[in-house]
């Protein structure tokens, strides 16, 4: 390894990182009028994509998130009064998740949200699916076993 190869130029988990910061820092202003951070944003689109009951597990494997990480996300949101969180009847060891009537009509007021941020970034739809597209490709990369 060079010492060319530590510059921070050169590393690919910056930019990522930089973008990641960036796009949190759009997103603040808009999700402060819901009341809602962005963590408990990707838990509702979640739910608002699922329009179901889910568990806890599902809600952790569709964020890739452990449930120590999701589980304080989801009594915040219970206490706002967004959503519900019930033992299920058949296996007491699940915790079931559903949207109160309150959690489902926020995403009427979240819905101009993604348009408003391609407008922040000056970046098109299509440009917008091109990323998407690629950086869901670098995490199955990432995800695959070694």
């Amino acid at each position: 390894m060079t010492e060319n190869s530590l510059s921070l130029d050169k590393q690919l988990c910056f930019p990522i990182y930089a973008a990641s910061h960036l796009i949190n820092r759009l997103y603040r202003p808009l999700l402060d009028e819901l009341g809602v951070t962005y963590p408990q944003y990707l838990v509702l689109l979640v739910l608002w994509e699922q329009q179901t009951e889910m568990t806890v597990g599902e809600v952790c494997q569709r964020l890739q998130l452990d449930s120590g990480t999701v589980t304080p996300l989801l009594k915040r949101l219970e206490t706002a009064g967004l959503l519900r969180r019930v033992r299920s009847k058949e296996d007491e060891r699940r915790v079931m998740i559903s949207l109160t009537s309150e959690g489902n009509s926020l995403r009427l007021r979240a819905e101009h949200i993604p348009n408003t941020l391609s407008c922040q970034m000056g970046i098109s739809s299509d440009e917008i699916v091109h990323l998407r597209q690629q950086l869901h490709s670098f995490l199955a990369k990432l995800e695959r076993p070694n």
